[in-house]
């Protein structure tokens, strides 16, 4: 049972996850919690400060006293934590560099904390409950920083451990260590892909992702207020809504659900008696062809264009050849017999890779555009779905920068401007599900 941080950013937030797990102590769950709501963002602030000469954590004390205090806990619970912290923010002002390594360090405070403080609650209301930080079980991951993956061994390690305790575990999620026992994250968001580890390690019934709405929408809520719950989707629906723009799932949580067939399901902690959504292997047959749309935003699109193209063989892994040894990951993929267009997150340095590809090809970046994806297994036999699309685009005057189908049967996705993507969304789910 993983709890994100909202579902733990205050007192009557947490008691309302000891009320959701209390009942389903028989069960032996194990909980997984974030940091407390906004701690996260605070203590890479609090690190930028420290590169600047300045040493403040009142923001974050003051997240955590909150919920000291609300709770009724002992006020010094944490105050070796806060200790640790400030000395690592010493370090920071004194060297003026923040590593990648030294910033998993940093952000890893905010599961720490979290944690024992939903230990010590459990625990006042009787319940035999400790904190873990997820190394301490076998958590142990490979060394990239900032986005490390679990090692083949975390799983043994992980299930032998945590079978082995006599109490309720309530367990960092985000954050490993490698084998220097240095501590590594999973990446932002990563909580997600924590509990999917431990549930994939344990051999759970299920794995439960508490958040806060009520399972995945057809679409972004803050686009289409009509947007519809989806009581069941597939693993590979969820995987391509997750990868391609939906907030409620991290993308990488999905594959080890779908390596051990384990559901996974979708809660809203402020509104535990709605269903939410089950992620299944496979999703019961589907009335609907489309069953959701996804957005992603901030991308850019790289066109590369050459006539060594014609004819010739290995020119693709060429080129996807520069990709893979600058670490720059693509989207989508677009060929003709003379270009090759790919759409790549904007956050990403993709420089080195544009001047690699300019010894050969001529190469047009162009930015500021969001991915739209239509998703649903109903899409494999589905006819004229394009045809509404393109003809919603074509009413609306949306130009389409790209289209890509045929990597997934189950996705049709194309690039417009960010400006127009709102839009898109808004009128496709209203032709799309007729409202």
């Amino acid at each position: 049972m993983k709890f994100g941080g909202t579902s733990v950013g205050s007192p009557e937030r947490i008691e309302q996850v000891y009320q959701i797990v209390s009942p389903l102590l028989d069960k032996k769950p194990i909980v997984v919690v974030s940091a407390v709501g906004g701690v996260t963002d605070l203590l890479i602030e609090a690190g930028q400060k420290a590169l600047a000469g300045s040493l403040d954590i009142s923001k974050i004390k003051a997240k955590h006293e909150a919920v000291i205090q609300g709770l009724g806990l002992d006020e010094h619970i944490i105050d070796d934590m806060h200790r640790e912290l400030e000395s690592l923010l010493m370090g920071i002002m004194m060297i003026r560099e923040i590593s990648p390594r030294t910033s998993d360090y940093l952000v890893s405070f905010g599961e720490r904390v979290s944690c024992q403080l939903v230990a010590a609650h459990f625990r006042n209301k009787g319940v035999k409950a400790k904190h873990h930080f997820a190394y301490d079980l076998g958590m142990y991951t490979d060394n990239n920083f900032q986005n490390a993956l679990p090692l083949p061994k975390a799983f043994e390690a992980l299930g032998k451990n945590i079978h082995a305790l006599d109490h309720l575990p309530i367990v960092t999620g985000f954050i490993g260590h490698n084998d220097k026992a240095e501590i590594t994250t999973l990446g932002r968001g990563g909580s997600d892909y924590t509990a999917a580890i431990i549930g994939a390690a344990v051999g759970a019934e299920e794995i439960q992702i508490w958040t806060d709405v009520n399972g995945i929408l057809s679409t972004d809520p803050r686009i289409v207020q009509s947007a519809h719950n989806l009581p069941v989707v597939s693993f590979k629906e969820a995987a391509e809504l997750a990868y391609f723009g939906a907030k409620v799932l991290h993308p990488k949580t999905i594959r080890p659900a779908m390596d051990r067939d384990i559901p996974v399901v979708v809660k809203n902690t402020a509104n535990p008696d709605h269903a939410g959504t089950r992620i299944l292997s496979d999703s019961p047959t589907s009335t609907t062809t489309v069953k959701a749309i996804s957005v992603k935003k901030n991308v850019s699109l790289i066109n590369i264009y050459s006539l060594r193209m014609l004819d010739a063989f290995g020119f693709l892994a060429k080129i996807f050849d520069i990709f893979s040894r600058n670490h720059v990951v693509v989207d989508m993929v677009s060929t003709s017999e003379v270009s090759v267009t790919v759409t790549v997150d904007a956050g990403q340095n993709i420089q080195p890779v544009v001047d690699e590809l300019s010894e050969f090809a001529q190469v047009r970046v162009d930015k500021d555009l969001s991915i739209i994806c239509l998703v649903g297994e109903g899409m494999r036999k589905g006819i004229g779905v394009a045809g509404k699309v393109f003809d919603v685009m074509a009413k609306e005057s949306i130009p389409v920068e790209m289209i890509s189908q045929g990597a997934s049967d189950i996705n049709l996705g194309f690039v417009v401007g960010q400006e127009h993507a709102s839009k898109a969304v808004e009128r496709l789910h209203a032709v799309l599900f007729g409202e």
